[in-house]
């Protein structure tokens, strides 16, 4: 490896990021953030070309064309902390957009098994985020990066639920899963409930600090997860739906591709398909 530039600035004179090692050139502008390093090649499954870049400790990063975008996704590991230094060294290497494609576990029981949550924002219950910004910051995704979700579910007719999301830094007591022997604190007793009154449509681990770093930076995001738990109904079956997030994922960067391309034309920086319509129409 070539030499640190410093303590401060852990990359190398190319620009080689130390903790994912990819450094400019090797990710796209659009990338995909699963949690699990082996989500990553049942993405890249699904282009129409793709090849390794990078793997290195819980970060794998795969590069390739999803209909001819040119398209990347990085394994982030599970929580905020490790999403955060995903975040910060991808945005270093030119990304710029950045969805999550997670699992997670539905707070209302007429929410599926196998069927997908988009996320308008978060709940910050990690405390990752904290350190970039005060408890009151939103943590919000971009609405085109939502827009462009739901379009890529109703293309390929899988349902979805859209809404706020919870993310924890504890898949156990923070959760309010009892820990090891029964043990739950007090302060979490209840937090589910407490989370369906207020309209929470279900938990995760890394979308709120995605969203946090994403505003901070100028940057857009967003996040679609399969639901593979009920806390409600207590129903938990592994990988039900991921396929589905993927498809949802890699069809929503074709679309926010061809809107920012629209978008180029006519120099504008915000938009929607009515909008798009309508300028071209001048």
């Amino acid at each position: 490896m070539e030499k640190i530039k410093s303590a401060s600035r852990p990359e190398t004179e190319s620009g080689l990021q130390y903790h994912l090692m990819v450094k400019p050139g090797d990710v796209s502008t659009y990338v995909l953030l699963p949690g699990d390093p082996e989500r990553v090649p049942l993405i890249a499954k699904h282009w129409d070309k793709y090849w390794h870049v990078a793997s290195h400790r819980e970060y794998v990063t795969y590069s390739g064309y999803y209909k001819g975008v040119f398209i990347s996704a990085t394994s982030t590991g599970i929580g905020a902390p490790s999403t955060a230094i995903a975040i910060e060294e991808l945005a270093r290497v030119g990304s710029k957009v950045f969805i999550r494609v997670g699992t997670t576990g539905a707070l209302r029981k007429e929410i599926e098994i196998g069927e997908l949550v988009i996320s308008t924002g978060a709940v910050r219950l990690e405390g990752t985020s904290k350190h970039y910004a005060l408890p009151e910051y939103p943590a919000v995704a971009s609405y085109d990066v939502v827009l462009a979700l739901i379009e890529a579910a109703e293309i390929h007719g899988i349902k979805y639920h859209v809404g706020l999301t919870a993310s924890s830094d504890s898949f156990y007591v923070g959760q309010e899963r009892p820990g090891y022997m029964d043990y739950l604190p007090p302060f979490q007793k209840g937090l589910i409930e407490y989370l369906r009154k207020i309209n929470v449509l279900n938990f995760e681990m890394e979308a709120s600090v995605i969203f946090v770093l994403a505003n901070i930076y100028g940057l857009r995001a967003g996040a679609v997860c399969a639901v593979v738990a009920n806390r409600e109904t207590e129903e938990f079956v592994a990988g039900a739906g991921v396929e589905d997030a993927i498809k949802v994922a890699n069809e929503a960067v074709r679309i926010l591709h061809e809107w920012d391309e629209e978008l180029k034309k006519y120099g504008k920086k915000f938009l929607s398909p009515d909008v798009i319509r309508a300028v071209s129409r001048r």
